[in-house]
């Protein structure tokens, strides 16, 4: 919880050093003990920060990127910012981003660059120099600005709970304050700040929101920003709900196989609701919440049938859907059902066909596969090979991993990280081209005969 409504009598009557040191531990935020590195611009709101945790007798540094975005006024702000550690007595840290080239470079906008850039460098920071935590001066009118702005892209529940007070080694210890509050202690303790005259400006979209269109919803509804700050308390509590019971439909729904996800598709179509279960799913792959129609599309579609993220394919496979990542290319372990008649797999298919032991004759093969069907049990597995792995040689009465039989039939590097096998029950019933597993040769009394046959995949 952001700790905005849980005592506001409490609250009003105490001062905002007191107020700021009980935030810090209701929150557990951070330790006496703890090196902090804050992160100033020079403004109200981390100028503040600077001095509370100052008077609260932390140990800090003081953090400032110069985005040179703004000439002379950059240049102004992290001489004002550097004599302000100077004051403080504390170490400080700058450096300089050419924000527009970099943003055009890789194609974002300037407020995101700098976003990026910025969490970088502290992170840096923070390693090289033993740091705990970062602290930034986010407020609950940014919390109040990040929620509608979230509402308004398309969010779940995730966005509606705004800024958490503290994300792994970012912390922002002024959630609980209004810029309101911080302006007030800010004159009464009569400290310098420098004013970014591109806040009143409507050209970034949060100064958009925050100069126009907040400014537009209170006239209309008088309170609104009290009343989100209390929705973001009743959502982050929301949210660990929603999160606890996506992570059981997790649990239930998906079976790791390698750095492969598989899903049974009856079970995934009886999940409700299966829109919002299947989103939470997917988001963690690269997929957005636009190609989300399109994977409950794919569960109904025919085998072979895939959707991609920048990093991942969904691909169904029968009964299963199968979530894979893309260097893979493919799914790299893929169920045989009894009726299957031809698999495609890292450029070969395999072709496979069921006879009458009384009328079969055995091929002198190591492409074609010639076992008791009498002895299987669907489905089958067909996967790449690991390390561990072992089979029954034919012909032969004891076991043998399955490096060994490589090294023994001379198999390159690369033949052996191409190789393919098929299981059954965990046992290998063929090394693909290669060999059958002895305990699924055709015996006098098999009645059927199930064939694998391999081939490559001509391109036309």
């Amino acid at each position: 919880m952001n700790g905005w409504d849980k005592n506001t009598h409490t609250k009003n009557n105490m001062n905002l050093l007191q107020q700021y040191t009980n935030y810090i531990k209701t929150q557990d935020l951070f330790q006496q003990k703890d090196r902090l590195l804050i992160a100033v611009s020079g403004g109200i709101d981390s100028v503040v920060l600077c001095e509370l945790t100052k008077r609260a007798g932390y140990d800090f540094a003081i953090a400032h990127c110069n985005f040179q975005l703004r000439g002379e006024d950059s240049t102004r702000d992290e001489k004002f910012v550097q004599e302000l550690a100077v004051k403080y007595g504390v170490p400080f840290f700058v450096t300089h981003f050419d924000t527009n080239t970099i943003s055009k470079q890789e194609k974002k906008s300037i407020e995101e660059a700098a976003r990026d850039l910025r969490y970088e460098w502290f992170e840096a920071i923070q390693t090289a120099n033993g740091f705990n935590y970062i602290l930034t001066a986010h407020h609950a009118d940014d919390n109040v600005e990040t929620v509608v702005m979230q509402f308004f892209r398309g969010t779940g529940i995730k966005g509606l709970r705004g800024i958490l007070p503290k994300q792994h080694r970012i912390i922002r210890p002024l959630l609980f304050a209004r810029r309101a509050e911080l302006e007030t202690f800010l004159t009464e303790n009569n400290l310098q700040h420098i004013t970014d005259h591109t806040n009143t400006e409507s050209d970034y979209t949060r100064n958009h929101f925050r100069n126009n269109i907040l400014p537009l919803i209170e006239k209309n509804y008088p309170g609104a920003k009290e009343n989100i700050l209390k929705n973001i308390d009743r959502f982050t509590g929301v949210e660990l709900l929603y999160k606890q019971s996506i992570d059981q439909q997790k649990k239930k729904l998906l079976e790791n196989k390698g750095n492969e996800v598989h899903i049974p598709v009856l079970k995934l179509l009886k999940t409700v609701p299966l829109k919002t279960v299947m989103y939470e799913v997917i988001k963690d792959y690269g997929f957005t919440a636009h190609q989300t129609t399109d994977a409950i599309a794919l569960l109904k579609s025919e085998t072979g049938k895939y959707i991609q993220s920048p990093t991942h394919r969904m691909i169904k496979n029968r009964s299963w859907i199968i979530i894979t990542p893309n260097q893979s290319g493919e799914a790299q372990n893929i169920l045989i059902e009894e009726n299957d008649s031809r698999i495609e797999f890292g450029g070969k298919c395999i072709e496979l066909q069921k006879f009458q032991n009384i009328s079969y004759k055995i091929q002198n093969s190591t492409v074609i596969a010639q076992v008791s069907l009498d002895a299987i049990k669907f489905p089958l597995l067909l996967r790449k090979w690991k390390h561990g792995d072992y089979f029954y040689p034919l012909g032969m009465q004891k076991k043998k991993k399955l490096s060994r039989f490589f090294t023994d039939q001379k198999l390159s590097l690369s033949d052996k990280q191409n190789t393919w096998v098929i299981e059954m029950d965990k046992k290998i019933l063929w090394i693909v081209g290669l060999r059958i597993d002895d305990r699924f040769k055709i015996m006098p009394s098999t009645e059927q005969v199930f064939t694998i046959a391999v081939k490559e995949i001509l391109n036309s």
